[in-house]
């Protein structure tokens, strides 16, 4: 038995269901056939002879009914004897007691006539009585003189004549074994046909199942966008659409926990740097709107006092560096507030699922006037769609900034390159999106604090184009409000900023 086991646990491992089911339907099947092929060879033969013997008894019974009534030359009675002789294969011989041939089924008289004359008067030892009647016998007896076993039925009627009605066995044996042969011959041929059939079969029942295994491992990756499709109402699409409810469900549940994560890890840090940032904050505001605030006070005394009146083309000169000066100040003091959001965690970020490369692709369009009168030519990869984890709104301003950044400070060959490099480690699958401008790069020295409030590499180059000093300290701290990773690197021929978003 332990063998048995252990031979089925070898045949059904590292099987699909679809093997499975196959193997036991066509093991089942080719299992029933040779079965009924051992029965047959086992019982067939006695159920033959059990057969034979009731017919040579119904057929004692109905001569012994016909001799009675005395309608023994009826051509009724002739025809049916002749077809239930036929159809048992039975030699039948009826004498009376001067020896004269009532009924014979044969022309063989003689032998019949000496084989019942033995019977009565000298019968043989290898004889083997079968059934004993008070008027017949019934048996199985060798026929010496050809070497085939009969099975014999002889004794009187009830007007006193001698009867012999005689089968040879071996007819039945050839019999059970055609019949065993047949039963193999079909049973091979039904089995690799049934085999092909189960194996269709067991594929269209378990293709939903292999559907619905797929789209359970894509869940244990994360990715919830596959779905089942019901194709009726059985047990197999009432799981599926149960999956695809809880698919669902586990995305938005995802999405909340790390949104809560998310705001737990920033909790954490905000109470330490709130005094900080403030008093940083402050110093910082004072010390960048000094210089605007000069310019505007001047210029409008300059205006108040120091201008001719018919000077018109300086006067409008005064008011138009007064309201590019109030402009750039509230540009600042926008941003600034927003870094200030994000660096005191009063925004909110929203942790959700969504394709970057179509987010990207949606701001470069958007983009395409400025691109076309700064003469860029930009480059962005051609990726199938990758979906992040991230807050949408603040990645695009990471995108806007980034990009930004580079159409101020690209040049020579006036190339913008933005790529995408998936990231594909044990504990964390990772994207990092990366914008390249062509021209000068950093200065090392710059490097480490591009990233703070106000800090300009190229002063004056920053003034030029508006520049507050405050794009990069967002990019920042947005990135650390999703706990993402950040950089900059520096190239012979240009500068490449990136940033990384979880894609699981």
């Amino acid at each position: 038995m332990k063998q048995l086991k252990e031979l089925f646990a070898r045949l059904f491992s590292k099987r699909s269901i679809k093997q499975e089911i196959a193997i036991v339907f066509i093991a089942v099947m080719a299992g029933t056939i040779i079965l009924c092929w051992i029965i047959n060879n086992i019982f067939l033969e006695n159920f033959y002879i059990q057969n034979k013997k009731n017919a040579i008894k119904d057929a004692y019974f109905r001569i012994n009914e016909v001799m009675a009534n005395g309608d023994i030359s009826s051509e009724e009675f002739g025809l049916e004897l002749r077809k239930t002789c036929d159809m048992y294969n039975i030699g039948l011989l009826v004498i009376d007691a001067a020896s004269n041939t009532q009924i014979s089924s044969t022309r063989d008289v003689d032998k019949l006539q000496r084989r019942l004359y033995d019977n009565f008067f000298r019968p043989g030892s290898d004889i083997a009585y079968l059934d004993e009647g008070n008027d017949y016998y019934m048996a199985k007896v060798m026929d010496k003189s050809t070497g085939t076993e009969y099975l014999e039925m002889w004794g009187l009627l009830n007007n006193g004549n001698l009867f012999l009605i005689r089968s040879p066995i071996e007819s039945i044996r050839d019999s059970v074994n055609l019949s065993n042969r047949f039963l193999a011959y079909v049973g091979v041929i039904t089995t690799l046909i049934s085999a092909v059939l189960i194996w269709f079969v067991t594929t269209r029942i378990t293709r939903p199942i292999m559907e619905l295994k797929n789209i359970s491992e894509e869940m244990t990756k994360l990715n919830f966008e596959t779905k089942y499709d019901s194709r009726g109402q059985n047990e197999i699409d009432l799981l599926g659409e149960h999956m695809n409810e809880l698919s669902s469900t586990l995305e938005k549940t995802i999405s909340e926990l790390k949104t809560a994560n998310n705001e737990l890890m920033r909790d954490i840090e905000k109470k330490e740097q709130i005094d900080e940032m403030r008093k940083e904050f402050l110093s910082n505001v004072s010390h960048e709107l000094k210089t605007p605030i000069a310019l505007i006070q001047g210029y409008a005394e300059g205006l108040k006092e120091g201008i001719n009146d018919d000077d018109i083309e300086s006067r409008d000169f005064y008011c138009d560096v007064i309201i590019d000066e109030a402009g750039k100040m509230n540009t600042m003091v926008r941003k600034l507030l927003d870094l200030n959001q994000l660096e005191f965690g009063n925004d909110v970020v929203t942790m959700e699922r969504f394709d970057i490369t179509a987010l990207v692709k949606n701001f470069i369009a958007s983009a395409e006037i400025l691109i076309g009168q700064n003469e860029v030519n930009v480059r962005l990869d051609e990726s199938a769609p990758i979906f992040v984890w991230a807050d949408e709104f603040k990645t695009e301003e990471i995108v806007r900034n980034f990009f930004s950044n580079a159409m101020n400070h690209v040049n020579g060959d006036k190339i913008i390159e933005i790529k995408y490099r998936l990231i594909e480690e044990e504990y964390a699958n990772r994207v990092r999106i990366s914008v390249f401008n062509t021209g000068e790069p950093i200065p090392e020295e710059s490097l480490p604090h591009i990233w703070e409030k106000f800090y300009k590499v190229d002063k004056a180059r920053t003034r030029e184009y508006g520049g507050s000093g405050v794009g990069l300290s967002i990019v920042k701290a947005i990135m650390e409000s999703m706990n993402q990773h950040y950089g900059v690197i520096n190239y012979t021929n240009g500068v490449e900023f990136w940033f990384e978003l979880e894609t699981k």
